[in-house]
């Protein structure tokens, strides 16, 4: 089993930033591609960012430019910053990472923008 911990969410708002952490633990041995996806009130969850284990990373289109996903192989982490973030940001955001064939999510953390 693999454990996630994420943090960084809040209140900002429209232009700010912010910087979301996850940690995971438990059987981190074989873990791969680690994912930030999000989800907004009466809405699917969506992906947002995905970085593989050799640091190649995607974006949704709504993110591109605005957004990084970076990854410490070494502390088992996954970060999101965050940019000139927009109301429509608004959203619970969830840690995912995959481990032989397996998805582990995070509990969320709720990211607000608004002024």
């Amino acid at each position: 089993q693999v454990q996630l911990v994420e943090s960084g969410g809040g209140l900002v708002q429209p232009g700010g930033s912010l910087r979301l952490s996850c940690a995971a633990s438990g059987s981190i041995f074989g873990i791969s591609s680690m994912a930030w996806y999000r989800q907004a009130p009466g809405k699917a969850r969506e992906l947002v960012a995905v970085i593989t284990t050799r640091a190649m990373t995607n974006y949704a289109e709504a993110v591109k430019g605005r957004f990084t996903i970076s990854r410490d192989n070494a502390k088992n982490s996954v970060y999101l910053q965050m940019n000139s973030l927009k109301p429509e940001d608004t959203a619970v955001y969830y840690c995912n990472v995959a481990r032989i064939g397996t998805y582990y999510w995070g509990q969320g953390t709720q990211v607000t923008v608004s002024s």
